[in-house]
This record gives C-alpha cells, structure tokens and sequence, in this order.
C-alpha cells in the first residue's frame, strides 16, 4: 500500500544507500539552455531538484520555478495553523529556499489548491503554459509521474504533455518513491534514473534551502497533529550526494575507440597539445599540483601523443602509458624514445586496469568518456593496483562536450567519492578542474618536515 506520510519515515534511506544499483546509476549531465522547474507543493523543487537548481545558479543558466498548488494541505487536522494562514507561509518559504538556491531564479507560484490539481487539470494545464510562456524551452523538470501522490503525478502528466508541445527534454523526480518503496521493487524505474551528482557546496545550499521550509520540518506546536510534515528519516532521502531523476533518454554508450582513430587520421595532434598555450599551462599546473617530488611506478591513462607523458617521464622511475588509439600509441612511442624507462602501450581500460602496483595514476582529459557506470568499475579496478601510499591525479575540461559522457566536473566529483583517499589539492578556473587524492593525506611541508 503507499503511504504518503511524511510524518513517518518510510523506507529508510540507508537501504536506498546500500543498493549497488543505487550506487551505480548513470551519470546526468547539467542541462544546457533554458530551464524551467515545476514544483507540485512548494519545497518539492528543493527536495527532488535543489541540487539541480543550485548547480545551474553556479553554471551562470539559473532556471525559472513554478509551484502549482499552494500547500494548504500539509497540516490536515491541526489545533493552531488555518489553511489560510499556512497558503502565505509557504508561499515565503518557497520564495526564500529558491533565494539560497538560486538568487536569480524568479518564482512563480500559481495558488491552486493542495490535493485538488486533478479536479483543476485544465486550468493548471493553462496557467502553466503562461507560466513557461513563449520564450524557447530546453529543459522541463517535474515530478515523476509514477511518485503515486495524485498532485505528483497529475503535474506530472501536464508537464509531459508541455514537454512534448515545445519539444523541451523533460526530466522527472521523485519525491514519494524513496518513501514507498524499496531497491527490489516493480516499480523502481531502474533503466530511467539518472544521477546527477552534487558536491558539498550544493548538499550545503540544499540544506540550508530546506531549513526555510519552517512549517514542514518543524512542529508547529506539542499538539501531535502539528508534528513536522517531513519526519527527519523521510529527510536523509534528499540529503545524498546525487539528485536522482527519471529520464527518457537512451544511456549514454560512452564513447567507442573507431570514433577517437578517425580524429587522428585527419590530423596527427587533434587536441593540439604540442602547441596550445592552454595545453602547456595545464600541464604545468598538473606537474605542479603533485605532493612528491619523483614517483616510482606510475600508470597514466589516455596518454594521447605523449607530450603530458614526456613531463611526467621526467618525475618517475617507471612509467606505464596507455590508449586506445594505434595513431596515438605511435605518436608517444617517437616522443618518448629516448627514456627507456617509459612504455607506451595500447589499451582500453574499460577492459581492465594494467597489473600495478602503482605510486601515481594520472587521469587527465580521459574519464568523461567513460559512463559513470564504467567510471565506477574503473576505480574498483584500480584500487587494488594502488600502491600503500598511493596518489591518484584527475584533470579534466569543465565545459559541456555532446560527445562526452559526462561532464568534467562529474567525473571530478564521482572520482572524489568513489576512491576512498583524501583529496591533498585542487584548482578550479572556467575551464579546467583539477583534483589530487592520496592515501596519505599529509601536506607536503608536512611530508618535508616544515611542520612543527
């Protein structure tokens, strides 16, 4: 039977957190262009998209929100709060969690009543095409249609239909799902949910969001029927470092080796990292951002033409260098034959990781081309290669890319989760993100002695 009491805590999150599927679920890349999200009561936009509104403000695209009905129904029964008095409550919440989210975002609310949107269904069909208005659509976030809450799955249904009408891609989430229902349930769309990962400036602003929704994680009095909407177990749903959402796009395939040969058959150095100022630069920043002076044995991945392998050759007594490109392989091979210690080998690591053990690996410009799937299987393969001590790089191009299979700030973020290290280093500018990790978290005047 599904229950749509927040009071109760439901399904509790750490069975959701302990579900591999869970765990594994494919990367959603940041939309791009306009963006418009639909909230059904007010504070679903910071539960099920928070981190998605948040992320967007950073990006400098904040998205317009709408919230159809006005919430008078949460406090059902209570003593000492009238519907009346609640509607302009929630309605300063809504505004001042949006506020913390996204400052440019502008708020509509529409006013329609809580649990009455099937009965008003022209009407809010109406007021929300208005609402998106004439200007083009790129992106549509609602609530999952299948969340079971009647308001949930009628503004679910609208949005679905305006979708389709302005050919916006629609992205739905749930919000009663993770309440409801378990990780072994029929109804759990497993082959549609995509997860957008947050990092701990949007857990921080989805936090601090919520906590102006005063009336729904707050008693409002000891009477028991005006105990917190929202029980704190319901809560631990929404405070996870993905946003999940139900999608209905194809998986991304990730990008297959035949595409990356074609690049070097028109041109030796696609990316032209012999010769761009900002390719040196980076290097010089990755050389710079590693904590030991000289490595022994290091593992880089997607070495391309080698020109990051010839700097790396110089830091290391073995090094180990691998892509998937025959072109390539040969390119770094020429570059690299005067150190007799470097091997330039062809290889795919979506297929395994070379037998280590290795003191550094270097992922630099490579991983936004795996899924997070395949990202995912990659730190697991890696792990047990790592050296005690180990350190591991990630370098990566923060702008959006169609044939990238994530961004580079989710790599970054999925790496950052998924290695179990401490992170020693990062640098971020528009371009370009750059953490370290190591297995030994001390700083590097620490590890010299400069500490007292």
């Amino acid at each position: 039977m599904v229950i749509f009491d927040g009071r109760a805590g439901g399904t509790p999150a750490g069975i959701w957190e302990a579900s591999a599927r869970f765990a594994a679920l494919p990367g959603l890349a940041l939309p791009v262009g306009r963006t418009v999200v639909v909230a059904a009561h007010p504070d679903d936009e910071t539960l099920g998209a928070g981190g998605l509104l948040h992320r967007l403000a950073e990006a400098g695209r904040p998205a317009d929100v709408v919230v159809v009905t006005d919430g008078a129904g949460s406090h059902a029964g209570s003593v000492t709060l009238a519907p009346e008095d609640l509607v302009p409550m929630r309605a300063r919440e809504v505004a001042a969690g949006v506020a913390v989210l996204s400052p440019g975002s502008a708020v509509t609310t529409l006013g329609f009543p809580d649990g009455g949107t099937r009965e008003h269904r022209e009407a809010v069909t109406a007021a929300l095409r208005a609402a998106v208005g004439d200007e083009p659509l790129a992106v549509l976030v609602a609530p999952w249609r299948g969340d079971g809450h009647r308001d949930h799955r009628v503004v679910g249904e609208v949005c679905a239909e305006l979708a389709a009408a302005t050919g916006a891609r629609l992205l739905e989430y749930p919000v009663w799902l993770w309440h409801w229902a378990s990780p072994d349930h029929a109804d759990v769309p497993w082959d549609r949910l995509r997860a957008l990962p947050l990092d701990d400036r949007d857990l921080t602003a989805k936090r601090r969001a919520l906590a102006q929704h005063v009336t729904q994680t707050q008693p409002w009095s000891a009477a028991p029927e005006d105990a917190a909407p929202l029980h704190p177990e319901f809560l631990r749903n929404f405070d996870r470092d993905v946003e999940p959402f139900v999608v209905a796009d194809d998986l991304p395939a990730g990008v297959p080796p035949a595409s990356f040969a074609a690049k070097y058959e028109r041109r030796e150095d696609p990316w032209h990292l012999a010769s761009r100022w900002y390719e040196e630069r980076k290097r010089a920043l990755t050389l710079a951002a590693l904590p030991a002076r000289r490595y022994g044995s290091v593992l880089e991945v997607g070495c391309s033409v080698g020109t990051l392998t010839a700097e790396l050759a110089g830091r290391s007594d073995r090094l180990l260098a691998t892509d998937v490109v025959p072109a390539a392989v040969g390119s770094a091979r020429e570059r690299l034959a005067a150190h007799p210690h470097v091997t330039v080998r062809r290889h795919d690591v979506r297929s395994g990781v070379p037998a280590g053990p290795y003191d550094l690996v270097v992922l630099s410009e490579v991983a936004y081309y795996l899924t997070r799937p395949e990202l995912l299987d990659l730190v697991d393969r890696l792990r047990p290669e790592l050296a005690p001590g180990a350190t591991v790089l990630g370098c990566h191009w923060r702008h959006p890319v169609a044939e990238h299979a994530q961004t580079g700030d989710d790599v970054q973020a999925t790496l950052d989760r998924a290695l179990g290290l401490a992170r020693v280093a990062s640098y971020r500018d528009a371009d370009v993100a750059l953490d370290v990790w190591c297995a030994d978290p001390a700083s590097v005047a620490d590890r010299e002695g400069l500490l007292p």
